[in-house]
């Protein structure tokens, strides 16, 4: 291990090719790691190298958005051992997702208020494009473990700082999902910590909720979104139940474009951040996505499913429980046409029945369908009990 002789001279020389940086004069590359010089060039076009601190986003949000993820379930396997490591080590950890967001961290109460000062906290944005070179930056954009001594970098606000980030890897397709960091100050630094982060990052990554192969998974997207998987519930971002819908309603596979377009429309998102949504979608159920094309593995059953099939045999009982709005929320071009035909068809099933409990599922969903309440009345038998409350939501109807 250095000493902090040799500790202090490597950030003087640091410090000195960082100021050549900044003047504009040439950097000599044997000074600094490629990689490092190479985030530097890039960093220079996005970011002054005084930014004091990064940007910050909504915490709360950008948190109860990442706690749905596998990333946010496999760190509870190791987060007690990270709280006792910073504490005891004088360092600060933080898991950041797959943008580069910091989402969670824990450290000594010294690292925590040197955090605080730059926005190494939950929120901050920690990507090369608004901070510049770092650790936590270079393994995501890399993904490879990496790190960086004071002067490395980018942000003059740091040099006070080592940091030693490992990327988290997607175990079913090496997709980089998010990333461990510790920091500490520069005369702390240890060769030996990017080993421990290495350990960290697979314990988490271990740890993700994986399916078993062959479990059943199931999908009610009839009047809201709900998963299960083996028959235990499965919490996926409203976005992600979206695609595992569009592949279920084409088994013979999406490709990125194509799934793109029937997710988004118009919409300005781009096509990496579908890339990661299904690679999250991907990791949650086992790896029970194929890609070129996208594509389910699994055998689905699904509340949808079922309503089609009963609409196409004629089975108006069955379809009739079909009658909640697909996935309500959602606003993929797909998934709206869907709603819409499901709406017009179930309607026309029921009215050219001649059934009083389809009738009276349809009013009750359809209140204020005046052709929905004359059918309902018009289908009663004289005498049935049901003829006073059929008659009154008629003139409801009516009034609309």
């Amino acid at each position: 291990m250095a000493t902090k002789a040799e500790l202090r001279a490597r950030r003087s020389l640091l410090a000195r090719t960082w100021e050549s940086l900044v003047s504009g004069d040439p950097v000599e590359e044997p000074t600094l790691d490629k990689r490092v010089l190479e985030s530097w060039q890039r960093s220079r076009t996005s970011v002054s190298p005084e930014v004091d601190a990064a940007p910050v986003d909504d915490a709360d949000a950008a948190i109860e958005q990442w706690q749905s993820t596998p990333i946010a379930q496999g760190l509870l396997a190791v987060e007690a051992d990270v709280v006792s490591l910073t504490a005891d080590g004088d360092l600060i950890a933080a898991v950041t997702d797959h943008t580069g967001r910091i989402v969670w961290t824990s450290g000594s109460r010294v690292m925590q208020r040197s955090a605080e000062r730059v926005n190494f906290v939950p929120g901050g944005r920690w990507d090369e494009a608004s901070v510049g070179t770092n650790a936590l930056a270079l393994a995501l954009r890399n993904g490879r473990p990496s790190t960086v001594y004071s002067a490395e970098h980018f942000s003059r606000a740091v040099h006070g700082w080592v940091c030693y980030s490992v990327p988290l890897n997607d175990p079913c397709t090496g997709a980089v999902l998010g990333v461990i960091d510790l920091s500490t100050t520069w005369d702390r630094a240890n060769p030996l910590a990017i080993g421990t982060a290495r350990v960290l990052g697979r314990l988490i990554t271990s740890a993700l909720p994986r399916p078993r192969p062959g479990s059943s998974l199931e999908l009610q997207v009839l009047g809201g979104g709900k998963v299960r998987v083996g028959g235990q519930p499965l919490r996926l971002p409203h976005r992600q139940v979206e695609i595992l819908l569009l592949l279920a309603l084409h088994p013979e596979g999406l490709s990125l474009e194509s799934l793109h377009a029937r997710l988004y429309g118009d919409a300005p998102i781009s096509t990496s951040t579908l890339k990661a949504e299904v690679s999250h979608l991907r990791t949650s159920l086992g790896g029970a996505i194929g890609s070129r094309p996208y594509r389910l593995l699994a055998e689905l059953d699904s509340d949808l499913q079922r309503t089609l099939k009963a609409l196409d045999t004629g089975d108006l009982k069955q379809a009739v429980k079909g009658l909640a709005p697909l996935l309500p929320e959602s606003t993929s071009p797909e998934i709206e046409e869907w709603r819409h035909y499901l709406e017009v068809a179930l309607r026309d099933k029921v009215l050219a029945a001649h059934d009083p409990d389809s009738a009276r599922a349809l009013a009750d969903a359809q209140p204020y369908d005046l052709e929905v309440a004359e059918h309902l009345f018009a289908t009663l038998p004289a005498g049935d009990p049901r003829l006073a409350a059929a008659k009154a939501r008629l003139h409801r109807a009516a009034k609309n």
